[in-house]
Formats: structure tokens, C-alpha cells, sequence
């Protein structure tokens, strides 16, 4: 059933029409004295929050959240096992592959429905008469997706610090509460970086964007001059491009190429950051798209170029797999800089860009459980639902993610694999959360969505649609296969385990919260109002 309303500001200047079983939330929070006060957006909600993001600080965004060169140097002595430094590098470039179609057609769904809700929104309009519950275990998935991301940010930036550390004491043997220390800290100052300083974040978004250009450069150049300076040898070809290690115990190098997937995906799989900033920019419509074709082609590339580089620079693989360091990516570096100091300046010029990272992620997940909450689909939603008047920001909402996630860090003081079962889930929640809104999309014959800026016409809409899909239903199941042979507790895959268990949850709260849930609604604005919406 549609229903056509016709709806006026006290101005008589935004007009909407709305399809769905009810009308928008008007938001208690909105006050006439802001610049978009009564304006409706394209997410059928007031115009709450500034519109202070530019292109380029959009994309800055979208470059720095991704943050593909740091994320896969993160885990590369991780990624080793499966295949070796030829595993790594040609399964990053068939993941990519798969996450350029899933970007594109979550970038079609951005340019139509531009809404700081993302995938929760989109979800909820294309699965028509099962939208409701279907865009609310999306929003929560992508919601707990963003949560483990940042969470995994903290972990890596805390771990990069007491590497620093480790690399000048010998004898200094590292502790989990040494690394829960410093995740407080990067956690904190991050969190409340966003909360604090949103007028600020434009710029920060351009800094860390810079950052994650020239870091990637000097981490190559350092990679490919200083072994020669020092008259060490490089790798040979053979290792880096030809010589496949199986250290997993499955016999089959089929599987394993496909499951050592996972440590690309965990590099490529963000491509709905940006989306959650469609009500902070001008243009969404062109700009969110623009914003994330910047980042999955920097991210490609600069990714690609860094991990043959890295690998080149190796002279001792098994001492790195000795070394008993939080970070193994800290030996790596010494052994291409031939010293300390050398490798922890490499640290450096890695952790400046990750700590920004870390600051888009709270950025990311903080939007989106607002969004969840304007539609009372959180407990204590009005809490959760408001804007502050100061800070122009979802200050409570990123405040609550900031909780969660030094509850995350007690878990790692606990259990350090309790720890990564939850962010481990990480790729398995943010992919379940794109599938509710693809497939939907692509069993209604891409009918339901009016078309955007972006759009792919014909059969090769169809075409993208289709196989990201069936990636993302074939690559579930095998992101949740043991990591190794034989099955034993060290190696287990507790993400079907972690993301079960948060969906009965997230039911629970369905079943809680269904009478007072309104989902987001399907907004078809004006020419006049969404130029108003755009300035």
C-alpha cells in the first residue's frame, strides 16, 4: 500500500511526497533557530546537522576511514598463512575485484536515496512489504559492523605503540594490560575528538588524507631504497610473486586462496563509510559516489604498491614469525630499515594515518546508531536521537559507542581471542547489512528505486547486482570455516558464533521495540527543496 502525502514547513517551502504505511519522524529536537530548520531531507527527517563537509574533505573521509594500506599491513603477518606473500597479494586483488561490485551498488542506492542512515535505510524502502524488519536488522548489523571496526582500529593503534616500545627494550615482554592501557587512551582521544571538535572534522578528514597519501609513499620508498643502502639483499622474485606457502593444514590451495580472502576483505570492506555523511554535504546525490570511487581507487592502488614493497624488504620470514611482538609488522619494518629507530619511524608514519582512521570510524558508527535511534529503533532512543545544540553533532550516540567499546577493551584484558571473535565479525555483519539491501534491490527488478546521479543501466546494473551477491552468500559461509587444520580451540572461527548471537539480540530488541519502530520512509523531494537541501 503507497500513500501520496503533501506536507509544508511554516515557510510553505519544503514540500515531499512519502511512500510507506506512515509519514516521517519529525524530529522534537529541531529548532527554527538552525540554518535547515523545518527543511525535510532526503531521509524524510529534518534537516539536523550542518552541511560543513566539502568534496574534497569527503573523499579525505572516505581515504582515511578505508585506510587499505595500513588495515592489510596490520594483519600481513596473518595473511602469510594463507598462501604465502603471493596468497596475500592475488587475493587482495580478487577481493577488490568482488568489492568494487558491492561499492557500485551500494553507490547506485547512495546517489537515489542519499540518507546518513545508509544501508538501514535502503533495506527498509527496496524489501517493500518486508522493509520494516528487514531494514532494522540491517541498520543493527551495519551499526555492530562499525563498532567492531573501530574497536579493531583501537586494538591496532594500541598495539603499535607498545611495538614502539618493545623495539628499544629487549627485555621488555608485553602485556594484555599494557595494550588495554593505551586502546583506552587512542579510543578516548578519537571519541572524544568527534564529540568535541565536529566543526573540526572537515579539516581533520583532509589531514588524514594527506597523511594517508604521504605515509604510504614513504613506507614504499624506505621499503625499496634502505635494503640497499645497507647492503642487504632483497626477496627474490620467486617469493614474493611465485612461491605459495600453505601454513594453514587444509590440503586443498583452492580453499585456502579463498578463505585467506577474509584478510582482504578486512582491508576493502568499507565502501558505505562515506554514506553516513549524506546529510553533512552538499550534493549527495554526486558526491557520495565521487567520495567512493576516490577511496576504492587510492586505497587499491596504494595497497597493492605497498604490500609488494613490504615484501620485497624481507630477508628472514621465520624470524618475523618468531618474534614475540603485539605488532609483527614493527620486524618487518626493521628488517627493511636495517635498524630500530628506522622501524619506528615507520611506525609513526603509520600510526598518524591509523589514529584518523580510528577518528572516522566513531565518526561512521556514532551516525549510525543515531540513525537507529531517531527511528526508535534503539532502546532510550530519545536519548540517542538528539543533535546537540553546541556541538551540532550525535554527541550522545557517539558518546555510547565510545562505552561499548572500552567494555570491548575489558574483554581483551580477559581474553584476547574473546576479543577478536568480536572483531572478527566485523566483515560477516557489515556484509550480511549490504546483502539486505542489494538483494531486495535486485529481486525487484531494480524497480522500486528511483534512479540517482549514479546509476547502471540496463543489464549491467543487474549483471553487478547479481554477483555481488552471490559473493556475499558464498563468502559468509567461508568467512566462517576454521582458520586451520586440524580444528582445535586456537584456531577457531568463533564469527558465526558472535554474529548469531548478537542477531538473537537484535531480534530481542525487534520484538521489544517493533510497536513503537518507524522505519525510514521512501522521500521523493522537489527540485526546489532539494537545491534548498543541497546550499
Amino acid at each position: 500500500m503507497s500513500l501520496s502525502e503533501k506536507q509544508q514547513d511554516t515557510k510553505g517551502e519544503a514540500v515531499f511526497e512519502t511512500e510507506g504505511s506512515s509519514p516521517p519522524l519529525e524530529q522534537p529536537n529541531a529548532s527554527l533557530e538552525q540554518p535547515n530548520a523545518g527543511l525535510i531531507n532526503a531521509s524524510g527527517h529534518v534537516q539536523e546537522l550542518q552541511r560543513h563537509f566539502s568534496l574534497l574533505s569527503l573523499c579525505s573521509v572516505a581515504i582515511t576511514t578505508g585506510n587499505t594500506w595500513v588495515a592489510i599491513g596490520g594483519g600481513i603477518v596473518i595473511a602469510i598463512y594463507n598462501g604465502g606473500p603471493p596468497g596475500v597479494i592475488y587475493e587482495l586483488i580478487t577481493v577488490s575485484v568482488f568489492y568494487w561490485l558491492i561499492a557500485l551498488s551500494i553507490a547506485e542506492l547512495a546517489s537515489a536515496m542519499p540518507s546518513s542512515s545508509g544501508v538501514y535505510h535502503w533495506a527498509s524502502i527496496t524489501a517493500g512489504k518486508y522493509g520494516r524488519p528487514c531494514g532494522y536488522f540491517a541498520g543493527w548489523w551495519n551499526f555492530l559492523a562499525w563498532v567492531f571496526g573501530a574497536a579493531s582500529i583501537s586494538s591496532i593503534l594500541a598495539n603499535q605503540t607498545v611495538s614502539m616500545y618493545a623495539l628499544f627494550h629487549p627485555e621488555f615482554v608485553a602485556k594484555s594490560w599494557h595494550v588495554f592501557i593505551s586502546y583506552l587512551i587512542c579510543t578516548w582521544l578519537c571519541c572524544l575528538t568527534v564529540m568535541f571538535g565536529n566543526k573540526a572534522l572537515p579539516m581533520v578528514g583532509n589531514l588524514g588524507g594527506f597523511l594517508i597519501i604521504a605515509g604510504v609513499l614513504i613506507c614504499i620508498i624506505v621499503c625499496v631504497v634502505m635494503p640497499k643502502v645497507n647492503g642487504l639483499p632483497y626477496a627474490s622474485d620467486d617469493f614474493v610473486w611465485r612461491e605459495w606457502q600453505n601454513l594453514t593444514g587444509y590440503k586443498e590451495n583452492g580453499f585456502v586462496f579463498v578463505a585467506g580472502m577474509l584478510n582482504g576483505a578486512f582491508a576493502v570492506g568499507s565502501p558505505d563509510c562515506v554514506t553516513h555523511l549524506a546529510e553533512e554535504i552538499p550534493n549527495p546525490s554526486r558526491n557520495i559516489p565521487k567520495a567512493m570511487f576516490a577511496q576504492y581507487s587510492i586505497g587499491f592502488i596504494t595497497a597493492l604498491f605497498y604490500i609488494i614493497a613490504l615484501f620485497y624488504s624481507i630477508q628472514d620470514l621465520d624470524a618475523i614469525f618468531e618474534a614475540t611482538s603485539t605488532f609483527p609488522l614493527a620486524y618487518i619494518y626493521r628488517q627493511a630499515t636495517g635498524s630500530n629507530p628506522g622501524a619506528v619511524g615507520l611506525l609513526v608514519v603509520t600510526f598518524l594515518p591509523t589514529f584518523i582512521t580510528c577518528i572516522g570510524c566513531y565518526i561512521t558508527a556514532g551516525r549510525t546508531f543515531w540513525t537507529l535511534s531517531r527511528d526508535n529503533a534503539t532502546p532510550y532512543s530519545k536519548v540517542f536521537a538528539k543533535v546537540h545544540p553546541t556541538f551540532q553533532n550525535p554527541f550522545n550516540a557517539t558518546l555510547m559507542c565510545g562505552v561499548i567499546n572500552t567494555i570491548m577493551g575489558c574483554i581483551y584484558v580477559g581474553s584476547e581471542a574473546a576479543f577478536n571473535a568480536f572483531v572478527g565479525a566485523y566483515i560477516i555483519l557489515s556484509t550480511l547489512s549490504f546483502l539486505c539491501a542489494i538483494l531486495p534491490h535486485l529481486l525487484s527488478g531494480r524497480s522500486i528505486v528511483k534512479p540517482g546521479w549514479f546509476w547502471m543501466k540496463g543489464p549491467i546494473g543487474f549483471v553487478v547486482n547479481g554477483i555481488a551477491c552471490l559473493y556475499i552468500i558464498a563468502f559468509i559461509v567461508i568467512f566462517c570455516i576454521p582458520y586451520g587444520a586440524p580444528f582445535s580451540i586456537d584456531v577457531m572461527n568463533w564469527s558465526s558464533l558472535i554474529t548469531g548471537g548478537l542477531s538473537v539480540f537484535i531480534a530481542g530488541f525487534w520484538f521489544w521495540r517493533q510497536s513503537e519502530y518507524i522505519g525510514p520512509q521512501a522521500v521523493a523531494l522537489d527540485d526546489k527543496v532539494l537545491a534548498k537541501d543541497a546550499a
